[in-house]
């Protein structure tokens, strides 16, 4: 249950939109899947992209969807989510838009393919905008049947899309050693990573419950840090049986793939790996991958795809991360598509 301050705020902001009734604000507040982060900032930066397609990339429950339709009556939005879970959500949340939205089951990583199969709604292939909204959605965290959270206890599964892949278990049950602990490392849990992984592999956990227990007895109490001590081995799982970073690499190149010429690309990241990547693809496709050295300029012809709207991610405003604690980790970074 949310708090009642972050509902007022809510329907605040709804009640400055138009194309909604007081009611219809309020079932949105009362009844939301995943409050979406750095809202404003989105929206702000579709803003001068009022017509044409914009792909949600990763639809969740609609929220941010819902944000862009309300802001330009003339946009329409194409979303893919992997999760029938969040695509049921999204479609009773933008239900109300009708035609203007349009709802597919795939991966972002797919989306060259999903464009391609979606003409009839893209139609003169104006895709002006992407946005891809990445990591766990907070409704996949709380529902703890999912497996994603230690907050329960539940079959080790974290699988985005639950009806293909492997479970958490599944792979716990072929992984190497040395291999589940490069991943450990690869997410941040360094100083324990071996000791982790050695004390996971000999349990063979099958629920999240003996999987903490499995953290737990490897991580010696005077050396925990903030937090729960099972936090970066639940993510670094999440990210290996979700595929992760290699489905990233593939949606950011996708997304340059698909946008029209000055078409806008927003990503949200919440953790160091995902922005790292996130700042690497930019940066590639804003020099054209040119690395000849600084001293002598480009001699390598290289054209640059995007350019970068600002050096930096954007973060969350203190007032946000107060309302949402999940928007305190979030990074926007975002780009244009240099015209042809």
């Amino acid at each position: 249950m949310r708090s009642l301050a972050i509902v007022e705020r809510d329907m605040a902001f709804f009640s400055a939109r138009p194309y909604r009734s007081t009611i219809e604000r309020l079932q949105m507040a009362q009844d939301t899947y995943h409050q979406p982060v750095l809202e404003r900032e989105v929206v702000e930066f579709f803003a001068s992209r009022p017509t044409g397609v914009i792909v949600d990339a990763t639809l969740g429950g609609g929220g941010h969807s819902a944000a862009l339709l309300d802001a330009a009556p003339a946009r329409r939005i194409l979303g893919i989510d992997r999760d029938p879970a969040a695509r049921d959500a999204a479609t009773r949340r933008l239900s109300p838009y009708g035609e203007r939205v349009r709802i597919v089951g795939a991966t972002f990583a797919t989306m060259v393919e999903v464009i391609a199969e979606q003409q009839d709604f893209v139609r003169d292939e104006r895709v002006v905008g992407v946005l891809m909204d990445l990591g766990v959605s907070s409704h996949q965290l709380d529902e703890t049947s999912r497996g994603f959270s230690f907050r329960g206890d539940a079959p080790l599964d974290m699988r985005m899309d639950p009806t293909q892949g492997v479970t958490a278990a599944q792979y716990l049950a072929t992984a190497e050693l040395h291999e589940f602990v490069r991943l450990l490392r690869a997410n941040g849990e360094d100083r324990f990573a071996g000791a982790i992984a050695r004390s996971v592999l000999e349990r063979q956990p099958q629920t999240t419950l003996e999987l903490t227990e499995s953290v737990e007895r490897a991580v010696p109490m005077a050396a925990r840090r903030r937090g729960h001590v099972a936090t970066r081995v639940f993510q670094a799982l999440r990210i290996v049986v979700n595929d992760e970073l290699n489905e990233l690499d593939l949606g950011i190149e996708g997304a340059l793939s698909v946008l029209s010429p000055g078409g806008l690309l927003a990503v949200i990241s919440y953790h160091s790996g995902e922005d790292r990547a996130v700042k690497f693809a930019l940066h590639e496709a804003s020099t054209g991958g040119c690395h000849c050295p600084y001293e002598l300029g480009c001699v390598c012809g290289a054209v640059a795809r995007v350019t970068l709207t600002r050096a930096s991610a954007q973060l969350a405003t203190a007032r946000e991360v107060e309302a949402n604690p999940r928007a305190r980790s979030a990074r926007l970074r975002t780009a244009t598509k240099v015209g042809a």
